[in-house]
C-alpha cells in the first residue's frame, strides 16, 4: 500500500508494507551517505537492517526517552554530521518511535539548511500519527516542542512486521491515537475496533489512520485551522500529563483520558468501551483540580476560556470554546464517576 502526501514542500510517498525495512531501495536513495539515528529502546536489529542497505553510513545510538529531545543531542548530531563530512547530497534516517523521528527530522532540516530526511517508524504511535505531516522539534526551557520546523520526510516506510517487538502497553498506547482519529473522522473504524481484536487488523488500522492525517495535513500543513482536530485527546491529555509528572503515564494513554472529557454522553459510553477493551487507563490517581489548573496554563488557553476538539457523535467532531466553568463542568463529570 503506498498514499502519497502532497504539501508546498513537495510530494512524498508513504509505504505501507510487511518486510519493507529490507526492501528499502525500493523506496529511499540507499547510495545518499547517511546518519542512522535510533535510540537504546529501539531493537538494534532494525537499525542494523537498515545499515546493511545504505552502502555508506554511520549509526548513532540516542538514550530513549524524551530527555533526548534536547539541544545537547540535536548538537551530537551535527557533530556527528559536520565531523564526518555530511554534504547537502546526503540524508538522515531516523529509524525509532516519535522521539527519534522528531530529534532526527529537526537535524535534517537544519543541517546546512535542509538534508533528506527519511522516517522509518518502529512503534505504533510513530506508525500512525508522528511520523507524516512534517513537525519537527525539541523540547526547551522545560516546555515540549520549543523549537522546531516544518519539514517534510523525503519517504516514510512503515513495516507492521516490526510492532512484534512492541510490549502489549506499548501496542495499545500507539493504537489511542488511531481511536482518536477513528472518533473524529472514521466511525467505520471506529466500530472495527470496537468488534475485531486490534492486533488482527493492524494493518488496515494503519492505512486508515494514516488517511485521515494525509487528508488534514494536505488541506491545513501548518496547523492553522483544521489540523487542530488531531488535538482530540491532547487537551486534556496534555493537562493530564503535566499533573501526572513522574507518574508514569505514556503520551497516549494520557491522549485516552483526555478524550473523555469533551464527549457527549453517548460517545463517552463508546469510548469507555474500547479503551476499558486495550487495557488503557480511564481514571487517574490525583486531583480533578489538579487538571482544571493545568488547563488554565495550556498554551491555547485565553483568558476566560479554552478552545477545543469536541465530540458529538463518532465520526464528526466540531470545534467549541469551553469558558473555564464549562470547563471544569465537563471534567467533573468525565472523571468523578
Amino acid at each position: 500500500m503506498e498514499l502519497t502526501v502532497k504539501t508546498s514542500m513537495g510530494d512524498y510517498n508513504i509505504t505501507i508494507e510487511r518486510g519493507a525495512i529490507n526492501n528499502l531501495s525500493e523506496y529511499c536513495d540507499i547510495n545518499k551517505k547517511a546518519l542512522i539515528v535510533t535510540d537504546s529502546g529501539v531493537p538494534s536489529e532494525y537499525a542494523e537492517a537498515v545499515s546493511k542497505q545504505f552502502k555508506n553510513n554511520i549509526i548513532k545510538v540516542i538514550p530513549q526517552g524524551e530527555q533526548s529531545k534536547s539541544f545537547e543531542t540535536y548538537k551530537e548530531l551535527l557533530e556527528v554530521l559536520n565531523e564526518n563530512a555530511f554534504t547537502r547530497l546526503d540524508c538522515v534516517v531516523a529509524v525509532g518511535g516519535g522521539v527519534v523521528g522528531d530529534l532526527s527530522g529537526f537535524t535534517a532540516a537544519t543541517y546546512m539548511r535542509g538534508i533528506d530526511f527519511y522516517n522509518i517508524p518502529t512503534t505504533l504511535l510513530s506508525q500512525v500519527d508522528s511520523s507524516i505531516g512534517g513537525k519537527t522539534a525539541i523540547d526547551f526551557g522545560g516546555y515540549k516542542n520549543t523549537v522546531g520546523a516544518f519539514y517534510q520526510p523525503k519517504a516514510v516506510v512503515i513495516d507492521p512486521d516490526v510492532l512484534k517487538t512492541l510490549s502489549q502497553r506499548q501496542f495499545y498506547n500507539g493504537l489511542a491515537e488511531s481511536i482518536k482519529m477513528a472518533a473524529t473522522s472514521d466511525k467505520e473504524l471506529f466500530g472495527m475496533l470496537e468488534n475485531n481484536n486490534a492486533e488482527d487488523i493492524i494493518d488496515i488500522v494503519i492505512e486508515r489512520s494514516l488517511k485521515i492525517k494525509k487528508a488534514v495535513v494536505e488541506e491545513d500543513e501548518k496547523e492553522t485551522g483544521l489540523r487542530k482536530v488531531l488535538n482530540f485527546g491532547h487537551t486534556a491529555g496534555h493537562a493530564i500529563e503535566t499533573a501526572a509528572g513522574l507518574s508514569g503515564y505514556l503520551h497516549g494513554e494520557c491522549v485516552a483520558m483526555g478524550m473523555l472529557a469533551f464527549s457527549a454522553c453517548d460517545v463517552r459510553k463508546r469510548l469507555l468501551n474500547v479503551l476499558n477493551k486495550y487495557k488503557l487507563p480511564i481514571q487517574f490517581d490525583f486531583s480533578v483540580n489538579e487538571i482544571i489548573s493545568s488547563l488554565r496554563h495550556d498554551k491555547k488557553a485565553k483568558e476566560d476560556g479554552v478552545n477545543v476538539v469536541f465530540v458529538n457523535e463518532i465520526g464528526s467532531f466540531e470545534f467549541r470554546f469551553l469558558t473555564f466553568s464549562e470547563l471544569e463542568i465537563l471534567v467533573k463529570e468525565a472523571y468523578s464517576e
